[in-house]
Order: structure tokens, then sequence, then C-alpha cells
């Protein structure tokens, strides 16, 4: 698109359709309704309520059709991408020092501010491409023979089915040279339980924990004297930094990160909603506002 791009050839509607929970809590149900769409400007971890949003979601991707006055490094007819941070206060020691995702002031996309939906799920497969890239082995532990086809394909060595198979951390270590995992990626909260198992008698072990799950309903701890004797590491993150994202995207130019999911119209989120809380999404789940 030509960079020579004005204003008036975008024509901004007042509203759009969006996802919106009409009951927040674990019994949650998401509508598609109209809402306001908003207005480029400065921006204003409890419920979403308490921020007034009522559409979750993050990791949108569009083009610019509107830019705020102090916007300069964006312009009219760009294609952009929303993270799920949408902003930070840029000048504190977090900030400055790559950890920018755990600023205070952190506007988190879908909790404080309304982001129409991306996509969700499907962290783990884009997981394995950086991985492989990175020149490791990966091995996924999900279930489906589509989950396995699709790990596999994105270069998964090997796939381990936790419902066929009866004791899945000894499949991992078996397949890790009888010792263990040397990294445990911990992307489904349901995971937490069994995710030190994964690492067998690997010294030097290390557990990242990446998916969020109810305040107190997931634990993740064992015997000091494991964490002593294996020299166990059990950290987390948050959302990747700058740093991250630029990596992540080199990655992708170089064609060793492939976006795979299925492609939703608006109309049909709540479909979407439901067949990732069911655990039956394969990839990513993306909503295309155009269909």
């Amino acid at each position: 698109m030509s960079a020579e791009v004005s204003s008036h050839d975008y024509q901004i509607p007042s509203h759009c359709k969006a996802g919106v929970v009409v009951n927040e809590g674990p019994n949650f149900e998401v509508k598609v309704e109209m809402v306001p769409v908003p207005e480029p400007g400065d921006l204003g971890t409890p419920p979403m309520s308490t921020f007034g949003v009522r559409s979750p979601g993050h990791e949108g991707a569009g083009v610019v059709v509107k830019v705020g006055a102090n916007v300069k490094n964006f312009k009219l007819g760009d294609r952009a991408g929303i993270k799920p941070l949408l902003d930070t206060c840029g000048a504190c020691d977090l900030c400055w020092g790559d950890k920018e995702t755990y600023c205070p002031t952190a506007i988190h996309a879908g909790l404080m501010a309304p982001v129409f939906p991306g996509g969700g799920g499907g962290v783990g497969i884009q997981g394995v491409q950086l991985a492989k890239a990175m020149g490791m082995r990966p091995v996924v532990v999900d279930a489906g023979e589509s989950k396995r086809a699709l790990a596999l394909e994105m270069g998964a060595e090997v796939f381990v089915d936790f419902i066929e198979t009866s004791d899945p951390a000894a499949a991992v270590i078996k397949a890790t040279d009888g010792v263990g995992a040397h990294g445990v990626f911990v992307t489904a909260p349901a995971a937490y339980r069994t995710a030190l198992s994964y690492v067998g008698n690997r010294i030097g072990a290390v557990v990242m924990c990446i998916g969020l799950g109810p305040t107190g309903a997931m634990t993740i701890g064992g015997d000091p004297n494991a964490f002593i004797f294996k020299n166990l590491t059990v950290k987390g993150t948050l959302v990747g930094s700058r740093k991250d994202t630029a990596a992540a995207l080199d990655f992708a130019r170089r064609g060793k990160l492939q976006q795979i999911c299925e492609v939703y119209p608006i109309d049909r989120l709540p479909e979407a909603v439901e067949k990732l809380r069911k655990g039956q999404a394969t990839g990513r789940m993306a909503v295309d506002f155009n269909k």
C-alpha cells in the first residue's frame, strides 16, 4: 500500500462487531455484539470489568487507519500487530533492562484495555518451531492425532499422547536418552502438576512456567532435596520483550516460524472459544473481521 495515504481514505465506523464476555468467571460465555470503535490516545490483576473491559483477547493484527497526535513510528497504511502487552512507561529500570513486560504501569490487552482477539492457544506449536530452529530437539506432550501430526510436521522429534500413554513422564524420559528433559515449557495450566516429573534425573534442568492458571488452583514444587541434588531451576515468564519479539519475527522472516491457525469469521467467534475451552484447537485460533 502506498505510503501516501491520507486519513480520509479510511471510513472508520463508530461501532463494530466484537466478542464480549457476558459473565466473568470459570463458566464465562462469549457473545458477538456491536461495540464502540476505540479512539487512539493515552491508555488509561483484577477482573477485566474493573477496567470497564468486556472484549477479551490479544495479539491482534491489521492495518493502521488512524494514529494519535504523538505517534512518530507508524503511518497510515502500515501493517501492524499488537502483543498482549499494550503499553509500558518506558522509563523505569525494568523497561530499560529488557524486563518491560513486568513494568508496574503496564497495560495488558484483553484485561485492562479492549483489543480485538487475534489468536488464542497454540503457544506450544510455536515453541516447537522456535526450539527446532535454535537447534533443540523438541518433545511434545499432548493428545489427539491432529496434534500429533502437526507437532511432528513442525519439527518435534517425539510426540507423547498423555491419554494413550499410561506414564507420559516415563515416555519422555525414555525419549531423552533415558535421563530426562533438559527443559520443560509448561504452556497449559493443567500440566503443572506433573511438570517436574519430565526432567527425570537430568542435572541442571529448567522448568519454565508460561500458561496462566486460576489463582491458587495450580502449584508446582517438590522435595527441596531434589532441587538441590539435581540443580533444578523453576522460573516464569509473562510476555515476550521487544527483543524477544524482534528475534521471533526474524525467525519468521527466515521461514523458520510458520503461522498455524484456524481462521473464523467474527460471527462464529463463540464457536471458536468453545473449541478452545474443550482443548480441540490445533495450532492457534484467529478471527478475521473482514469475513
